[in-house]
């Protein structure tokens, strides 16, 4: 409710410029801790499977952004530079909270344990695909773990994931809802609808925003004039922080802390990450349109993996031996799944409709027919597989 007890009696403006709010860091590029930061508990087994997530997240991007150029797939979006919000967000989670995510990220799924041959399936669409290929490549979900599959349009999953969480706060059952998304859907309506409506309902969800430096190729600077997206929070009533986004071990302490809020109190919580976005937008996009190499190179300097591996080095639970031999393996199992879901059939074409009610209706049931003699007429568009099984 505003303030209606206190009065003034001349004009008194508030200034947008007012509320500046600071970067919370742990790690410096070099390993060290900066002296007198909260650091999150974090054992060597703990450490050792954030790395292997960011590696992995590495490695498949790479791996799959080829692929694409090869033609092998049809479209990729790569998470490069951003690994550290990607995994450290999943790692300070209870693996039964949901994640409602936007498409970067990818080290989440890895974290809580989608295989290579999950993420293979989904890219190539094929039969074992979980979304039975109606999904462009990267729409990722995973109902075990509980990962909502992934939107094409920019933000809806936003207020879906207040809606979500609401439902946690009847059942009871102290859990929460993340969802990410980047600064660009910041300036969507979903964004400040859903805010709003976290606010007034206080209900367990934590709004992550991935501030990545670029609206595909607007920058931060044309998209906002504010201090970024956390001074939004005050607005509605909420808490917010705001976080070094290259940071993993910053990252987990900031979530760690936002899901108590949440959890505990009912309270939604803002967070934002500073991070920059190396790729390209998409396997569509050419970033040297709108940025100078100059630029990239600063932030290529504060490589999120290359910080963890110095952190992990400096603790003695890493050596340059085990970092060799995790790429082999991490590119080998990742070219070997690409093969395996290369060669497995697309779904029948029934799937496409045998999920969609309870029941398929006698219009999608003509029109299943109807594409059936479709495909029987051409054949010859419609060639076999790499499995060697007909499309239906």
């Amino acid at each position: 409710m505003a303030n209606q007890e206190r009065t003034i009696s001349t004009p008194e403006f508030i200034s947008g410029n007012a509320l500046q709010i600071a970067t919370y860091q742990v790690l410096q590029q070099d390993g060290s801790i900066i002296p007198g930061a909260v650091v999150p508990e974090l054992d060597q087994a703990e450490a050792g499977k954030i790395y292997r997530a960011m590696v992995f997240t590495r490695v498949l991007d790479e791996r799959m952004l080829a692929a694409q150029r090869q033609g092998r797939v049809s479209f990729y979006l790569q998470s490069t530079g951003e690994e550290a919000t990607t995994v450290g967000f999943a790692a300070a989670l209870d693996d039964a909270d949901m994640i409602m995510a936007q498409y970067r990220e990818q080290g989440a799924l890895a974290y809580r344990g989608f295989t290579a041959d999950e993420f293979m399936n989904q890219l190539f669409g094929n039969d074992l695909d979980y979304g039975k290929g109606r999904q462009m490549p990267i729409h990722y979900g995973a109902r075990d773990l509980h990962y909502m599959t992934i939107s094409s349009p920019l933000a809806t999953q936003i207020p879906q994931a207040t809606g979500y969480a609401y439902g946690q706060k009847l059942a009871g059952d102290k859990r929460c809802t993340v969802t990410v998304f980047g600064e660009g859907a910041a300036s969507e309506g979903d964004f400040h609808a859903a805010l709003n409506m976290a606010s007034v309902l206080r209900v367990p969800v934590i709004f992550l925003c991935r501030n990545n430096g670029y609206a595909i190729s607007t920058p931060s600077s044309e998209q906002f004039a504010a201090d970024g997206v956390a001074p939004r929070a005050v607005g509605y009533a909420m808490q917010a922080i705001r976080v070094d986004g290259n940071d993993v071990l910053a990252v987990i302490k900031a979530m760690q802390e936002a899901r108590k809020i949440a959890v505990e109190h009912n309270e939604p919580v803002l967070v934002e990450a500073m991070s920059y976005r190396l790729a390209a937008h998409s396997s569509s996009d050419d970033p040297s349109g709108y940025r100078n190499k100059a630029e990239e190179d600063k932030w290529r300097a504060k490589d999120p993996i290359l910080r963890l591996k110095n952190w992990l080095l400096s603790q003695g639970w890493w050596s340059e031996e085990q970092e060799k031999a995790l790429y082999e393996e991490l590119r080998q199992q990742v070219l070997e799944a690409m093969k395996r879901a290369q060669q497995r059939p697309p779904p029948p074409l029934d799937a496409m409709i045998t999920d969609v009610y309870d029941r398929p209706t006698p219009l999608l049931q003509s029109q299943l027919e109807a594409l059936r003699a479709h495909v029987g007429k051409y054949p010859e568009a419609y060639p076999k597989s790499a499995g060697g099984a007909k499309h239906g």
